[in-house]
């Protein structure tokens, strides 16, 4: 069951809701320096017809989730935003397992928005995935925008087994249409049968560490995006090291993963690639 409730949202769990008539402008949100707390969690599985159930399906706070048309034997489910986020202070997560034998492809509606809040303090956004034996997770979200003023720092742990398949994809932009970026710090850490596969961060804007708008990392440039396959069979074989078009390229992973790393001028160049990167690599 689904919960998108706008006093959870609004306040800590335990404090009054008297005064919960949001101010214009702030997508649903009244100013709360301590930030709000919110996790979305999805299970997948096979049922005994063979087909792919979802028996845990909860969002919570601005993070609303929805089984949407799925195609073949894969369920899909959409990241739905009910408020604006996140702000400064929050601290969000979204939790997907997928078990033995299950397809999971999970998307979201729109671009997500770091924004800033009324505090000094860095928000969250903490996505844990699970992959089972024989299981597929298609992780493919749409951009994420760095609001000039806005500090945050995502993390994307995920924990394989050693038959699972994955496709997951981050694209990242560096501010607004003519604005300055926030601070962005993005990690992504993979595991495969307990073993480290990919362990990678990017941190962007003021307050990072030097360098990281020169030649050696995005070289001025405002977009970033990243396609990691994994499949078991790559193992005995994968594709090789090569460029892909004019801002991306494929490089093969030590496991049997391949990694795509695009950084352009834009966010459309940026999907160009990922999606051309899809298409090469099935």
């Amino acid at each position: 069951m689904d919960r998108v409730g706008v006093t959870t949202d609004l306040a800590p769990r335990d404090a009054a809701v008297a005064d919960a008539t949001p101010l214009p402008g702030t997508g649903g949100r009244r100013p709360n320096a301590a930030g709000i707390r919110a996790t979305a969690r999805v299970e997948a599985r096979t049922d005994d017809r063979g087909r792919i159930a979802l028996p845990v399906l909860d969002g919570d706070g601005p993070l609303a989730l929805r089984r949407t048309r799925s195609t073949g034997r894969t369920a899909r489910v959409t990241l739905v935003g009910a408020m604006s986020g996140p702000l400064g202070g929050d601290r969000l997560a979204v939790e997907a397992a997928v078990h033995a034998g299950a397809a999971l492809h999970m998307d979201s509606a729109a671009a997500t928005m770091a924004l800033p809040g009324q505090t000094e303090k860095a928000a969250r956004y903490d996505v844990r995935l699970s992959v089972a034996d024989g299981a597929e997770l298609r992780w493919l979200p749409e951009q994420l925008i760095s609001v000039c003023g806005s500090d945050l720092r995502v993390t994307t742990c995920a924990e394989l087994a050693a038959g699972a398949r994955l496709v997951l994809r981050e694209e990242q932009v560096l501010g607004r249409t003519g604005e300055a970026p926030g601070r962005l710090t993005s990690r992504l850490t993979v595991r495969r049968a307990g073993q480290p596969l990919l362990d990678q961060e990017l941190a962007c804007g003021p307050g990072a560490p030097g360098g990281w708008d020169g030649p050696a990392v995005l070289f001025g440039h405002r977009a970033v995006g990243q396609l990691l396959v994994v499949r078991p069979e790559y193992a005995h074989e994968k594709p090789p090291a090569e460029p892909l078009g004019e801002w991306a390229a494929i490089t093969p992973l030590a496991g049997p993963a391949v990694l795509v790393t695009a950084v352009a001028p834009d966010a459309l160049l940026v999907r160009r690639a990922m999606d051309e990167a899809l298409r090469r690599l099935g």
